[in-house]
């Protein structure tokens, strides 16, 4: 039926062709004909072609209509906003009049707040929908470049800040038990023996309704560099005194580091009630070591406190808020944040944390930062109490959840504009370093070439001396030959809590200095709890795994030494305990008893002539099977002598007590005795030995 209906078709398709030939004239005129014809079915194929074409094209479906839906992203300015609303740029600077917390209504000024923004669009009748910051494809491709802090912001966009107070000061002086006291919560009883070992950082409001951040830093000698970063974070320092002590070996060095970093100091004398308690002697020790206090020529505030008993706390805050009036502290609020690391963890369950301060800007969740050689997208922000809190103005503690890579506490954060432009920083802080690296190994890599050098042009004169057929090596190579050097070894793996305790732990490793009895090897060392890797670590390299204030969890640790240690010290100790075992039992004289030498007696045994001494034992025992020396005038003249008889009157004895006289006859008769010299009767004890490494504590 389809190929009857074909031929019907062409069958009127040539009557209607031929037709159409008769009218178009004579046929002399027959090329100009078939060009027409040409022309007409070129037309007709390719209107049925477009016929055809949308007969048959797939139905699209029909997008979503997306009026009244703008993108809005963070940070962006006014006349972002204003092209994104496609609105005049008046209307928006008329509609921000009336939304709270919009802020400067200027072209260029930038929105931090993307509620704010929301609010801005809502009263334009619109809604919004957040994006990623556009970028501009006609720029160029962006390089890497470093983010440094802004300049100095201007006097009319500063307001005033809490102040930050950090309280220091030696070792079971009473620091923690006063910021307990401060803010009604007990924070010594958690620490481990007492002694704080993190930087602990939170924010209290005072009586008078002034809010005053704390830091609470170790005493411990091998804290010095956690201390160091308190006195660079701080505006204040508190520092502690006990009464009974006075001024200590950790008192000393916060006093030097206020002078270097020109920090105002408020001493609090702490334990006044305790027996023994010396208010004046403390303060005259503080004068002696530069410190004016008011009363002696100077401005210094003294107070003396009970930390314990909560006995004149009011004097102190009171003292710590004139000092922080007089100071005229002031922060900025707008603009990119800026702040410090005070410390950094991992945690379990929630990851990478660090807590930190915040010293400009506004922060808030979604802030991209960058610290170091990491960086971070906020996803949460919590305070002291672990509670989440929306924003973070300067001179505030938070703790922030994100980072990618743990920061270093101590570096400064920054905020930068996205994700691009973070990682764009971080290479360039990687190509840095790796120069830097490259700078500092210039030398040793000269030396070693140098070496090299002189090793390949000695080994060439000798083969061309050699000739071409011993140029061959003789033996085994080198690496494979090469000996153990037999000295014991130690491996230690160091896991802790936060980052300031692990370097804590590095820098008291690193005063070990008996490398050449038993080696002392740091194979690894992180934050965070012990994992699989680790435990692999450790079996191949048969370390020790210091777990210090983490967990170890339930793993398999079959095989692997984990010693959980919380307090620094405890961890050292240990470690002495490990490297006396390794070191080999050496060789102790033990001095058994003395004898003088009364009279030289010649005598014939047998064939041969022997020397008899006749002694008088005059202190301990001598025994026959031991060693023997020989001194004259104090003077060693031989040792390492054994007997060959011992007798007492006629009989051979094996010992003889004191004050008693006996015949000694040594077995190297070559020696010349005279009467006067003393025999020493000794054995050798094998003992163990013990480390001589001090860390200082």
């Amino acid at each position: 039926m389809l190929h009857i209906r074909f031929l019907a078709r062409r069958i009127v398709g040539n009557e209607l062709l031929q037709s159409r030939l008769r009218s178009a004239g004579p046929a002399t005129n027959l090329p100009q004909r078939q060009l027409q014809f040409s022309a007409f079915l070129s037309k007709r194929r390719k209107t049925a072609e477009e016929k055809h074409a949308v007969e048959f094209a797939p139905k699209k479906k029909n997008k979503p209509q997306t009026s009244g839906v703008v993108d809005i992203w963070r940070n962006m300015t006014v006349a972002d906003l204003a092209r994104s609303c496609q609105l005049e740029l008046e209307h928006i600077q008329e509609v921000m009049l009336y939304v709270k917390g919009a802020g400067s209504i200027d072209a260029t000024a930038r929105l931090e707040d993307p509620k704010v923004i929301k609010d801005i669009a809502a009263k334009c009748g619109l809604k919004t929908k957040i994006v990623a910051a556009p970028v501009d494809e006609s720029e160029e491709v962006l390089k890497d470049r470093d983010v440094v802090p802004r300049p100095p912001p201007a006097p009319e966009n500063l307001k005033e800040r809490p102040p930050v107070v950090t309280v220091m000061g030696h070792v079971d002086h009473g620091k923690t038990t006063l910021l307990d006291s401060l803010r009604g919560a007990s924070v010594a009883a958690g620490e481990a023996g007492g002694i704080t070992q993190h930087i602990g950082a939170f924010t209290v409001e005072l009586d008078n309704g002034e809010r005053v951040t704390f830091l609470d830093t170790p005493g411990h000698a091998a804290f010095s560099a956690m201390r160091a970063r308190g006195a660079n974070l701080t505006d204040i320092i508190v520092l502690v005194v006990a009464a009974e002590d006075g001024v200590m070996e950790q008192t000393k060095e916060v006093l030097r580091l206020a002078k270097e970093q020109s920090v105002p100091i408020i001493v609090a004398i702490n334990k006044i009630d305790k027996p023994g308690a010396d208010v004046e002697r403390v303060k005259k020790e503080l004068s002696q070591h530069g410190i004016a206090l008011e009363g002696y020529g100077g401005d210094t505030i003294a107070v003396g406190i009970s930390a314990l008993h909560g006995t004149n706390l009011d004097e102190l805050t009171e003292a710590v808020s004139t000092q922080a009036t007089l100071m005229g502290l002031k922060g900025e609020y707008v603009g990119p944040v800026e702040g410090v690391v005070v410390e950094s963890k991992i945690d379990s369950h929630r990851g990478k944390l660090s807590t930190a301060i915040v010293s400009r800007g506004t922060l808030r969740k979604g802030a991209i930062l960058v610290s170091g050689q990491a960086w971070a997208k906020v996803r949460g922000l919590f305070d002291h109490a672990g509670q989440p809190i929306s924003a973070v103005t300067p001179g505030m503690p938070v703790e922030i959840l994100g980072w990618r890579e743990l920061p270093l506490a101590g570096d400064m954060i920054l905020e930068v504009e996205s994700e691009r432009v973070a990682s764009s920083v971080l290479r360039w802080r990687a190509n840095q370093a790796m120069k830097e690296k490259a700078l500092s190994d210039a030398e040793a890599i000269s030396l070693k070439r140098k070496e090299h050098e002189e090793q390949y042009r000695e080994e060439r004169d000798k083969s061309r001396r050699s000739g071409f057929y011993r140029r061959k090596q003789q033996g085994p190579r080198q690496k494979e030959a090469a000996p153990d050097d037999g000295k014991p070894r130690i491996n230690v793996i160091v896991k802790g809590d936060v980052h300031g305790s692990v370097e804590a732990i590095l820098d008291v490793l690193e005063t070990y200095d008996d490398n050449e009895r038993c080696r002392l090897d740091v194979i690894h060392y992180a934050v965070g709890d012990v994992n699989e890797s680790d435990l692999e670590l450790a079996r191949l390299f048969d370390a020790i795994i210091y777990a210090f204030s983490v967990n170890v969890g339930s793993k398999a640790t079959k095989g692997v030494t984990i010693r959980p240690v919380d307090i620094i010290y405890r961890l050292v100790d240990d470690l002495k305990k490990e490297i006396n075992t390794k070191l080999p039992l050496v060789d102790v004289e033990e001095e058994i008893g003395e004898a003088n030498v009364l009279q030289l007696f010649d005598i014939n045994e047998g064939r041969r002539k022997v020397t008899v001494l006749g002694c008088r034992c005059t202190k301990g025992l001598l025994k026959k099977a031991h060693k023997y020396k020989v001194k004259r005038n104090g003077e060693l003249l031989a040792d390492e002598l054994s007997l060959e008889s011992m007798r007492h009157l006629k009989n051979e004895v094996d010992s003889v007590k004191k004050d008693v006289e006996c015949g000694l006859r040594l077995n190297d008769q070559t020696l010349e005795l005279k009467a006067g010299d003393t025999i020493v009767c000794y054995q050798i004890n094998r003992e163990p030995q013990q480390t001589e490494w001090d860390p200082g504590f």
